[in-house]
């Protein structure tokens, strides 16, 4: 089993402590040393920092965040923005939801430093609606910040002023894309717009906008209070430092595991105990449900941004989705579709009508109806919507699809030759031995 000391904790290293969502617990523990750091360098040192760090964006894409920050124009005379995307909606994520409860005031500070160093005077955390108590915590701790003079008007004496607004949005998948992000943030139906121009150049109100994942934000104070060579000492040479990851499923111990990069799932499972008992890995998904899923035969690839990308995959939220033999993966894969048809804006022909065909296609062969020429028929449908979408939720939308036909493709043949989902069988007989027995 992998050592304990294969964990870096820094983002999680207060969840546990009593009270941690608090100013003054978060303060004991060093908080908002890296903002007075900060205040005491030029905007450019701290962007230079942060490129110096490797820091890349930990909402998915994975685009160095010093670089992002670098494409605001700053001879453009309009006001500059950072957002925060805390719309976090991604099937198997959850690491931004914790962060925000248990330690809001790392978000609050990561967010002052990057603002201070793009020249934002106006900053948005955009929360999906349903978690209002997380909307809720996130607002008593800009409320604690103001207080204590970490925001508003000339910051600590520095002559920096910056506004933060909280804003819960009103539920949709789409809205963690960056643009239809923007759209929902200026009162309208949120739907991706055409680029260019890019946010950078035009984002929010036609202004230069920066929009960063939260753990991408949350990541900067301890960059700038420890510096970028700290930050860079761990993970990989080219993807850098740490991350959360999020183990969930059949797992014996699931929940939120941050390492560096480059760690292996098959230390991570030996830090989680293990598969649950009894049972042994069949597929996993390394990014959540619209990254290309993967078997115990990658147990032992990298995880960081290169590794997966090798292996035919993306890192993407390190949202880690694990499944035993018990499971169908045709049941598991037409759920996920399921979803993506459901939060589909209906803005592009390819995503809008490719992913209900997709779903029908799937659930029925997930009935045992059809023949095999309908896997070459979904492959097809997934090739009419990859890359022909206007954003990437209809490539994701292909991704377990294809991936699954990769690896289990008999599977798919399985449930045509029985008619139905051999698992249910088996689980019928299973319970039918368990009755006998009794």
């Amino acid at each position: 089993m992998t050592a304990p000391d294969t964990l870096t904790p820094v983002l999680t290293a207060t969840w546990a402590d009593e009270r941690s969502w608090t100013l003054d617990s978060y303060t004991a523990s060093g908080g908002y040393e890296g903002l007075r750091r900060a205040l005491t360098m030029s905007p450019d040192d701290v962007i230079a920092e942060v490129k110096d760090s490797g820091l890349r964006g930990r909402g998915g894409a994975g685009f160095p965040t010093g670089m992002k920050w670098g494409f605001i124009p700053q001879d453009n005379p309009k006001p500059k923005y950072l957002v925060v995307n805390a719309d976090e909606s991604e099937p198997g994520t959850c690491k931004d939801v914790p962060l925000m409860m248990a330690s809001p005031h790392t978000l609050v500070e990561g967010v002052i430093i990057s603002c201070f160093a793009i020249r934002a005077h106006t900053a948005f955390i955009y929360i999906r609606g349903e978690v209002l108590h997380v909307v809720r915590r996130v607002q008593a701790a800009v409320a604690e910040a103001y207080a204590a003079g970490h925001l508003g008007r000339d910051i600590h004496g520095s002559g920096f002023d910056l506004d933060v607004v909280v804003h819960a949005g009103a539920g949709a998948y789409i809205c963690g894309e960056e643009t239809a992000l923007l759209e929902g943030l200026e009162g309208r139906r949120g739907q991706p717009r055409l680029r260019p121009p890019f946010p950078a150049v035009a984002g929010l109100y036609a202004s230069p906008t920066v929009i960063n994942n939260v753990e991408s934000i949350a990541s900067v104070p301890s960059i700038v209070r420890h510096g970028a060579a700290w930050f860079a000492s761990m993970g990989t040479e080219k993807s850098k430092g740490f991350g959360i990851f999020s183990l969930s499923g059949h797992v014996t111990r699931p929940g939120q595991y941050e390492a560096p990069l480059g760690i292996t799932l098959r230390e991570l499972i030996g830090l989680a105990g293990g598969i649950r008992e009894g049972h042994e890995l069949k597929f996993w998904t390394p990014g959540g449900s619209s990254t290309p899923l993967l078997t115990a035969e990658h147990l032992d690839l990298p995880l960081d941004f290169e590794g997966m990308a090798a292996a035919g995959t993306m890192l993407g939220t390190r949202a880690i989705q694990l499944f035993d033999e018990t499971t169908c993966v045709v049941r598991a894969v037409l759920r996920w579709t399921q979803f993506y048809k459901h939060e589909s804006c209906g803005k592009c022909t390819p995503c809008r009508e490719g992913t209900w065909w997709l779903v029908q296609t799937l659930a029925a062969l997930e009935r045992g109806q059809g023949s095999e020429a309908d896997l070459d028929l979904l492959l097809d449908q997934c090739d009419n919507i990859l890359g022909r979408s206007f954003c990437a939720l209809g490539d994701g939308a292909t991704s377990p699809i294809t991936s699954s036909i990769r690896f289990f493709r008999e599977e798919y043949l399985a449930h045509l030759t029985h008619g139905g989902c051999p698992f249910d069988a088996a689980r019928s007989t299973a319970w039918a031995g368990q009755e006998a027995l009794a």
